[in-house]
């Protein structure tokens, strides 16, 4: 995300990680080239995050080393935010397709899921967390990036009297206590209090909205501060969007073409109900892309983050297919809620 001036309180692009750690990561080379020598590959892929393609001609010269010179790297150029979103044309082009930085979000022979843990110390800041807490009842949860401490943190919790809740979610999620951007199941536990240890600020908020009742504290090991989720400004730029659309006549109603990220029958129900509505297929979904379009209005039925992270860029209102429901006065005002993806694909 980037940080430039000028953005709302409440706009979510101004919540991404700050890099403040070196940062070192197992590639997991060997099980590449294991892979590479079983399936006698002759083409590997390797698709990296937005925030790690830096990384891609590093890992890909380590691997040209270590395999026979007929074997060909490619890198994947197209945008990528998670496990949702697999370059599927590169994959099947390849023998090997490998993705970087995500836990897998089905189980397929097709791809090898690399989790790039971090190496950041998350107990400093865990420790000052306890200032936001009160020894009970706590659900844990964590991002896939720290997965790897998850045991040890319920257990440093427990050494401090908590009795910790902790539950896997749906099969959208791979680990326990495991979220994501666009789910929160794992915080569906029997807790008022909930310790989210990651960086960003766009989890928590989701996971506060999805579960208004309980109170959500940020322990961030990456910008090294402790907070506690607070939705109202982001309600505000929500609200602002709702009521700029219900004006609208003509509706693009976009579904998204990514392997994760698609849910058709919402948008095919948009569809049949307002004949001002128009079906958009997208695989990017950027506001360039929308501009062209003569709509009053968007639903993003894709992923949750473009509607929120990047809604205030679009010329034109983008909702969630629960906003859009509110502008349309099918639903109250006050039944606004986080957009949440359940299943795979």
């Amino acid at each position: 995300m980037s940080e430039q001036s000028g953005y709302s309180e409440g706009d979510l692009r101004n919540t991404g990680m700050a890099l403040k750690h070196d940062r070192e990561w197992d590639y997991e080379l060997e099980r590449i080239i294991e892979a590479v020598d079983e399936r006698d590959a002759e083409k590997v892929g390797l698709q990296f995050p937005e925030g790690l393609k830096r990384r891609g001609p590093q890992v890909a010269d380590d691997l040209r080393e270590l395999l026979p010179d007929d074997v060909t790297i490619l890198l994947s150029g197209q945008p990528c935010y998670g496990a949702c979103d697999l370059d599927t044309y590169l994959m099947k082009r390849t023998d090997v397709f490998v993705h970087f930085g995500h836990s897998p979000m089905k189980n397929t022979d097709k791809v090898i899921y690399v989790p790039l843990f971090s190496n950041v110390d998350v107990f400093p800041i865990m420790e000052e967390s306890m200032e936001e807490l009160e020894v009970g009842d706590i659900g844990l949860v964590t991002t896939a990036q720290h997965m790897n401490h998850f045991e040890r943190m319920r257990e440093w919790l427990e050494e401090r009297g908590f009795d910790v809740h902790t539950r896997r979610g749906d099969d959208r999620l791979t680990h326990e206590g495991q979220v994501l951007g666009c789910n929160y199941a794992s915080a569906d536990i029997d807790a008022d209090q909930v310790l989210y240890v990651g960086g960003g600020k766009f989890h928590p908020l989701g996971l506060a909205m999805e579960h208004p009742d309980k109170t959500v504290v940020i322990a961030d090991p990456v910008n090294n501060v402790v907070t506690v989720a607070d939705t109202e400004k982001f309600l505000k730029q929500r609200y602002g969007a709702v009521h700029r659309a219900m004006d609208a006549e003509k509706w693009g109603v976009i579904f998204c073409t990514k392997i994760g990220q698609g849910r058709w029958d919402i948008a095919q129900d948009i569809i049949d109900e307002n004949e001002n509505a128009y079906l958009i297929t997208m695989d990017e979904v950027t506001p360039d892309r929308l501009r062209n379009f003569d709509m009053d209005a968007f639903v993003n039925t894709g992923c949750p983050r473009i509607t929120t992270d990047d809604g205030p860029r679009f010329h034109k209102p983008m909702l969630t297919p629960g906003e859009y429901e509110i502008a349309v006065g099918n639903e109250p005002l006050d039944s606004l809620e986080f957009d949440t993806f359940h299943g795979t694909w």
